[in-house]
Order: C-alpha cells, then structure tokens, then sequence
C-alpha cells in the first residue's frame, strides 16, 4: 500500500541545460583561433615592408603665396645647406620639395638659411625675406609622408614675387611688415598698422607705438605682443 504522505522527489536535472556552457566554450574557442589566425596573418604582411629609413621634404603652411608646387624628397636632410636650391618633386605630390641645381629648370627657390627642426608650433624662425619654410623629415617603411622633422630649410623664391619680404604680406611675420586689428598680416599698401617691432610684453615695445597687440599665447612662439603704429 502506497504511503499517501510520501513526497515525490523533483526530477533530476534535465541535460538540456548542461549543454549551454559547453557550446559556450566551443564558441569561444573558435573565435580564439580565428582571432590568433588573423593576427598571425597580418602580422606576415607587414614583415614584407621596408624599414629602411627615407627623408622627405613637404612645405609647411608658411609657404603663402609660393608659386611652386611643393612635393617630396628622397634626399638626406644633411644634403640641405645654405645656397643649395630645389623644386617640386613630381614623385611625391602635394607638398614636397628635392633639392635641386640652382640652373636646373626644376629650381623655384633657394635655402637663405636651415634651422633645427620642433615640433613647437612658431618656434622656428626664419630670416627676414623666407619666402617659404620646407619641413625636412627622416621616415620608415614605404611611406612618403609624415616622419620624424630633422629640420627647417628657409626658401627664398628663385623668381616671381617674395611674399617674406618686409611689407609684402606673406611669410613670417616681421618687423615692417603689417597687420589688421585682428593681428592677421596684410600687405601695407592695404594702408593698416605697420609692425614696429615683436616682444613678449606690451611694456617693451618701441616708441612710437600706438597700437599694442596681446596675442592668445602659443607655446613656442617667441613673443606674445605686436608693436604696432596705426
């Protein structure tokens, strides 16, 4: 005679459940060894590469009014020197220059000066009358671009206009040449406020001066106030 107070006990456990982890851990394996595949794999594209270091030469934003058409450089920055000239690379368009002979047809300008390299914005400063500052740049691997800057080579236009002279309108800005109220350089014969000199204070700025500008600081930059006659 059954016992009418006996509790049945509750099922085992179905195996239906169990199944999730494991499928769980296969998924996951998988995805390891695709992942670990793909790794591998572009990994041995890469090794085909060349690391052999090349230098380039691109024109930097300072280059207003330049009449070349700037390209790259395959040379050494230690081929650069004062007097040497060079053109437009149609290797590397659009920002690069090589050097070139100063007779060859190719030539749109001339190094007046080569100054270290900084990644500091303003930093380098070239002499009066740059028409242009080439960035020199040593890179690795294939591209044509970018790179580690070695340094500065300060261009002054072959022909054609100089916009780096004093007054011109392009180029650094230095003292004789001439700025709106806003501090953005303009040419004088525009008739606005002529530079009488760059300092870092307003207290040290010539006689004369009627016009002081205090400019937003820029790390680099080695002065902070335009002297300026309106």
């Amino acid at each position: 005679m059954a016992n009418p107070y006996e509790v049945t006990p509750p099922p085992a456990p179905g195996r239906r459940g169990s199944k999730l982890p494991g499928l769980l851990v296969l998924v996951l394996l998988i995805a390891a060894v695709y992942g670990a595949s793909q790794w591998l794999g572009g990994n041995d594209g890469k090794s085909d590469a060349k690391s052999s270091p090349s230098a380039s030469a691109s024109a930097s934003a300072e280059r207003s009014k330049d009449p070349g058409n700037p390209e790259s450089s395959s040379d050494t920055s230690s081929t650069w020197a004062v007097g040497d000239c060079g053109g437009p690379d149609p290797d590397n368009p659009p920002d690069g220059y090589r050097p070139q002979k100063c007779s060859a047809s190719g030539a749109t300008f001339k190094a007046i000066d080569i100054k270290d390299a900084s990644i500091l914005p303003g930093a380098i400063q070239c002499p009066p009358g740059t028409d242009l500052m080439i960035q020199v740049s040593i890179s690795y691997g294939s591209a044509k671009s970018g790179g580690i800057p070695t340094n500065t080579v300060c261009g002054r236009n072959l022909t054609g206009e100089h916009p780096g002279d004093a007054g011109a309108g392009g180029g650094q800005l230095v003292q004789g040449d001439c700025v709106t109220d806003q501090a953005r350089e303009v040419p004088c014969a525009s008739g606005t406020y002529k530079v009488l000199g760059l300092v870092k204070t307003k207290a040290e700025c010539p006689s004369g001066t009627n016009k002081p500008m205090q400019l937003v600081m820029a790390v680099g930059r080695p002065y902070d106030v335009i002297c300026a006659k309106g």
